[in-house]
Order: structure tokens, then C-alpha cells, then sequence
């Protein structure tokens, strides 16, 4: 390489006041009706590398794994009721209109998840602790709230920006799909997916969205504290309910609601509490029989082979996408979502000893967003050192052992960086992290492989590196 990286008559005047009079009734109900929308809290969607219709596909497959590992109700007046009840509030939701299903859980534990692109399921434990249809709804609302502001893909997207790379689930295999970015993320249904961990700013979004939602709906927005409420009181029996342990509990969530329906002008005019529907339901499910013991569900995952690699062939192959072009060793294979791609070669990816999928060797190539720098533009410098602060985030062991080194990648100006870190085959790895400033970001490459091996790949990095064109 080279220094490598927006005067009448009095029936005439009656009618003429009673008109009068009915425009400015009208007038004024123009006037009142978006009040309630004009003082509410403003929400948007998070930054998404997925659209609205990927959402879609990905909770679809993602749904389907869930199915194989909980046991649905399936009684079909409760699904009934709980579907029109949800689909009655999804209505009220903004943003995009997913097709939202509802299922219903046989677990007894208060805990609700939502799957991106409207997939909602509720235990029935919810029903059975829920004192009426509003607390309910506003449980099924928080779940919608997840759903409409993209809860779940904003979290995939940045974990795929900056935790992949390095990360254990680095290193999987894929094509230019959602399936592809789901492998790589491990983001299966499991207890601890990318997808159903939640942060505490989500959830107060949730919390608001789905207070706006159920005034919408014509119901008590007071609902939702009145239920956490609840559920705070049984986890001090010593027992918290599962809802804190996937939810995490932000602070003040009482009187973060209770601001909201201030905002709204308080509970609707005749808004509704209960309905027979509901107590039917709840009756039915209470006499149900008590539904099988299970675990929680396993994280998903697992490794592609076990042995060292083959050494790189000295023969290479020509990679291209939107970003780059690069070569890189004929008995590697390439994986990859739109710019971001993994150069792996066989049982380059291994089992890390808990199920999950682990590089070990390669290349990997993506690109990061940097916020502004001092001067409102990072700077190369600026933005390598906040995306090698991402990578140490989801990397605990990581530490630099080289600092920036100036160097050219191809034709542009780029830096050179060190980083060890723990090896999926045991003992250190040595990551060497190359950066270049472009109009999409900070592109960024990590030759990764064990310490103890890092000289039989140093020369096929640098010719990969070397043979590295970005398209202008």
C-alpha cells in the first residue's frame, strides 16, 4: 500500500341570528376540534435503513418464528375480540397503515411484544389482570405506539450500523435481502433480539403515542398509568411482571402520561371504560385451562463450521457495488446489503461457545453516519473516533493499539487504526480498522483475524485494501 484510507322583518332577523349563531357554533368547533391535536407532543420516527414495506417482510418472518416457539391461545372468540379491539385503535395511529394482526398468548405473565410492520401479540395474562377494556386497550395502544414509530427496524438499523462490524453476530451470511440483514443481526425471535429491546426513550414515546391513540379511540388516556400502576404493585410483591424485564421502565412513566392527557385537555367526553365484549372475553379466558409450562425462548444463532480456515488464495476476484469496487481472495465468498458487505472465508465464521454466529476472520465493509464535528462537519478524524467509540460500546474488550496513522486508500485521503480485541477461537484478535471521509458517510473497513495468526493475512488485507476504487 501507499501512505494508505414543512330594517328587517322580526322572522327575517330571528333566522338571520339563529344562522349567525349556528356558523359561529360552527366556527368555534373548527376552532376547538384540533386542540387537542395542536398541544400534543410531536413525534416522529427514528433514522431507518428499512422502509415501511420491509418492516413488513421482516415482521412477517420474524412472526413466523415466534409461532414455533409460543404457545398462541387460539380460541377463536378471544383472538375475535382482541383483533377488532386492536384494529379499532391501529386506526387511530399515525404514519404508515400496516396490515396489524392480533394474537393472543396462552401465558399467564402481564407482557405484550410487537414485531415490526403490525405484528402485535398479547398474553392472556394482560386480559386477566386488566380491570376493564380501556386498560386493555391501553396496553394494545403501547404495543401500536412500537409498531407506527418504527421501534424495532430504527433499532436494527443501528445496531447493523454500528454493532455488526464487530459484534459476535458480525460476520453472518446473507443476500441482498431483509432475510440477509436478519441473519447478520441475529434478529430471529429470541428473548434478547434486537428487535423487542426496547430503549427507555422508546418507551416514552410509546407511552405518549399511546396515550394520543386511546383519546383518539374515545377512551380514557389515563388508562395506561393506571396500569402501570398495577403492574409496579405486583413487582413489589417480589415478583416483577415479565412487561418490566422486556420493557425497560422509564423514569417518572406516571407522571410522563399523566403531562400528555394534561396536553390533551383530559379524558374525551363520554369516553368509553368498559364493554360486555371485554368481560365476555375475560370470563372465557379465566376459564380456559392454565396454559403448558415453557422456558423462555432461546436466543437463535449458531456458527458456520469449526477448524481453521483455508490460507487466502493468491488468486482474487472482482467485487463491485454502489460505493466500491475491491478484490478480494477467489476461495472467499462475499456477503452483503446494499453497501455494506463481508468478505469471509470458509469456517471464517464461528460458533462463539453461546449459540452465536461469530467472525473470526475477514473483511468487512460498511459505512457510518457521523453527527457534526466541531465546526457542524466531522472531520476524518472527528468521525473515525465516534464510530471506534460505537464499536467499543458493543465491544467491552476492544482497545486501540495503534492510533491514526495518515495513509491513501486509492485516491482519497484515509486513516489507519489498530484495535485488538477478544477472539471468537480464543486468545486476541487484531482489527485493523481503515477510514475514508465520502459524500455517503464514513466508509470504513475492519480486517479482522486472530492475533496469533494476523501475519498469514496481513498481506491479502493490504492487497485487498490496495486494489480498493471508490466510484465517483
Amino acid at each position: 500500500m501507499t501512505n494508505h484510507r414543512a330594517g328587517i322583518s322580526p322572522m327575517r332577523g330571528f333566522t338571520g341570528v339563529f344562522r349567525s349563531s349556528t356558523a359561529a357554533l360552527l366556527v368555534l368547533a373548527v376552532v376547538l376540534a384540533p386542540a387537542a391535536w395542536a398541544q400534543r407532543t410531536k413525534l416522529k420516527p427514528g433514522w431507518n435503513m428499512f422502509s415501511p414495506q420491509q418492516d413488513v417482510e421482516l415482521g412477517k418472518q420474524v412472526s413466523r418464528d415466534a409461532e414455533r416457539q409460543i404457545p398462541l391461545l387460539n380460541d377463536p372468540q378471544v383472538d375475535a375480540y382482541v383483533n377488532a379491539l386492536g384494529r379499532r385503535l391501529a386506526d387511530k395511529a399515525p404514519g404508515e397503515k400496516y396490515p396489524y394482526q392480533f394474537k393472543v398468548v396462552n401465558d399467564r405473565g402481564i407482557n405484550a411484544f410487537a414485531l415490526p410492520g403490525g405484528y402485535i401479540y398479547v398474553n392472556r395474562g394482560v386480559i386477566e389482570a386488566a380491570d376493564n377494556e380501556t386498560q386493555l386497550a391501553s396496553v394494545i395502544s403501547h404495543e401500536i405506539s412500537h409498531v407506527a414509530l418504527r421501534h424495532g427496524t430504527n433499532q436494527a438499523s443501528k445496531a447493523y450500523a454500528a454493532q455488526v462490524p464487530l459484534a459476535i453476530l458480525g460476520g453472518a451470511l446473507g443476500s441482498n435481502s431483509v432475510g440477509a440483514v436478519l441473519a447478520q443481526l441475529g434478529a430471529g425471535f429470541a428473548a434478547n433480539s434486537v428487535l423487542l429491546k426496547y430503549s427507555r426513550d422508546a418507551e416514552r414515546q410509546a407511552d405518549i403515542l399511546g396515550a394520543q391513540i386511546l383519546y383518539d379511540s374515545g377512551y380514557d388516556p389515563r388508562a395506561g398509568s393506571q396500569f402501570f400502576e398495577k403492574i409496579d404493585a405486583e413487582s413489589k410483591k417480589g415478583r416483577p411482571p415479565q412487561w418490566l424485564s422486556s420493557h425497560p421502565n422509564p423514569e417518572n412513566r406516571v407522571e410522563l402520561i399523566s403531562r400528555e392527557v394534561n396536553l390533551l385537555g383530559g379524558p374525551p367526553r363520554g369516553y368509553k371504560a368498559d364493554s360486555l365484549d371485554f368481560r365476555q372475553s375475560k370470563q372465557r379466558v379465566l376459564s380456559l385451562p392454565a396454559p403448558p409450562k415453557s422456558g423462555a425462548p432461546a436466543a437463535g444463532g449458531g456458527g458456520s463450521g469449526s477448524g481453521r480456515p483455508e490460507l487466502p488464495s493468491t488468486r482474487f476476484a472482482d467485487f463491485e457495488n454502489r460505493v466500491l469496487r475491491i478484490r478480494y481472495p477467489d476461495n472467499w465468498r462475499y456477503n452483503g446489503q446494499a453497501s455494506a458487505v463481508t468478505f469471509v472465508p470458509d469456517r471464517g465464521i464461528v460458533d462463539d461457545g453461546r449459540g452465536n454466529a461469530a467472525l473470526a476472520y475477514g473483511v468487512i465493509v460498511n459505512v457510518f453516519e457521523p453527527h457534526g464535528g466541531r465546526y457542524g462537519q466531522a472531520t476524518l478524524e472527528e468521525a473515525t473516533d465516534q464510530l471506534i467509540d460505537e464499536l467499543r460500546h458493543s465491544n467491552p474488550s476492544m482497545r486501540v493499539t495503534r492510533s491514526h496513522e495518515r495513509i491513501r486508500l486509492g485516491y482519497d485521503r484515509a486513516l489507519s487504526t489498530y484495535l485488538s480485541n477478544v477472539s471468537p477461537v480464543g486468545g486476541r484478535e487484531v482489527d485493523w480498522l481503515v477510514t475514508v471521509l465520502r459524500p455517503e458517510g464514513l466508509v470504513f473497513f475492519v480486517c479482522v483475524a486472530p492475533e496469533r495468526e494476523y501475519s498469514d493475512y496481513d498481506r491479502t488485507f493490504e492487497t485487498m485494501l490496495d486494489s480498493v476504487r471508490f466510484r465517483r
